[in-house]
């Protein structure tokens, strides 16, 4: 899935302004300006339309863990992911809404796409791991769909 849709769909989800936006990726310690995000959410056939990086939406990925769950100060802080996938952008979407397997399973239900337990794991083993499952562009959008409606009604 292209990173604008996902930071478009996040900041839908989240119902946040650019600012709100911009200060999400200053709690990672990225730099990002207010006046930036606005090229960011466009579609890519719209003037000013500007390419999301993996850094940007590593670095949102991580302040909303942040903002959402707090800063643990006895630990020190996690690297952002130079190489973004779909299954590192699920599985940060899982720690920062605090998401167990049963409510992942009634959020891909509800988006109609039911899983098994053993798939649903599949999706945030290690990519060495026999058993990984590579997430698709359709089920992290049916995601991001159903974690909405979960969140927003």
């Amino acid at each position: 899935m292209n990173n604008n849709d996902v930071l478009r769909s996040l900041r839908y989800l989240l119902d946040i302004s650019d600012a709100q936006l911009a200060d999400i990726c200053r709690l990672a310690d990225y730099p990002l300006e207010a006046e930036a995000v606005a090229p960011l959410l466009k579609k890519d056939d719209e003037e000013g339309f500007l390419p999301c990086t993996d850094a940007v939406l590593g670095h949102f990925l991580a302040g909303l863990v942040l903002h959402k769950r707090g800063r643990d100060e006895s630990r020190p802080p996690l690297p952002v992911e130079k190489r973004l996938t779909n299954n590192i952008i699920l599985k940060k979407l899982r720690v920062a809404f605090e998401l167990r397997d049963d409510d992942m399973h009634e959020i891909l239900r509800s988006a109609d796409l039911p899983m098994t337990k053993a798939e649903l794991s599949a999706l945030f083993r290690s990519p060495e791991h026999k058993n990984y499952r590579a997430c698709g562009d359709q089920l992290l959008r049916n995601f991001l769909r159903g974690l909405t409606q979960r969140l927003r009604g």
